[in-house]
């Protein structure tokens, strides 16, 4: 069952500022609606309130909303408490926010989409930091970065998971 993570980021991680997205880059917007489209979204409770009204819940998707609150519920959206519970009930899923959940999500997750913003803003919330166990698998561009219409540059990337090599790997591998 396939778990994936998309954001898009700044500088030193950061995702948001005061609660929304600090830049505006539509070639991003067009690849999270392609890649999501159609399947599962997994959010936060804050993450599905900064979404505009007229995008929630987001169409063309299976909305569930990670919260704590047991009396959460809002038209188009379904209710988890917690990452288990998402995971048993929805399987194949893409992660779209905010940090907690996505810190949350990372250790079950198979694959990361992470679009880097070449740009520094002061934000407030971060990505996780990736260890040891993820490989990038792709990037576009391969080099250097693609300019938005919005003017900013940017380049998405691709990782996934890599199984840390335990003991007896080697002659598991064999």
């Amino acid at each position: 069952m396939p778990v994936r993570l998309i954001w898009a980021q700044a500088h030193d991680r950061v995702i948001g500022a005061g609660g929304t997205l600090p830049w505006h880059l539509p070639e991003d917007l067009r690849l999270f609606q392609r890649l999501t489209t159609g399947g599962t979204v997994v959010m936060g409770r804050r993450t599905w309130e900064s979404l505009p009204d007229r995008a929630r819940p987001l169409p063309g998707r299976r909305n569930v909303v990670l919260t704590t609150d047991p009396h959460w519920s809002a038209a188009g959206a379904e209710r988890a408490g917690s990452v288990e519970e998402v995971l048993a009930a929805t399987g194949d899923c893409w992660v779209i926010g905010g940090a907690a959940v996505y810190a949350a999500f990372l250790p079950h997750a198979d694959r990361l989409v992470v679009t880097d913003v070449d740009l520094a803003v002061d934000g407030d919330t971060r990505a996780p930091a990736l260890g040891d166990g993820w490989r990038r698998t792709a990037r576009t561009p391969e080099t250097g970065w693609a300019t938005s219409r919005t003017g900013l540059a940017y380049a998405v990337s691709e990782y996934v998971h890599v199984p840390a090599a335990g003991p007896g790997a080697a002659a598991a591998g064999r």
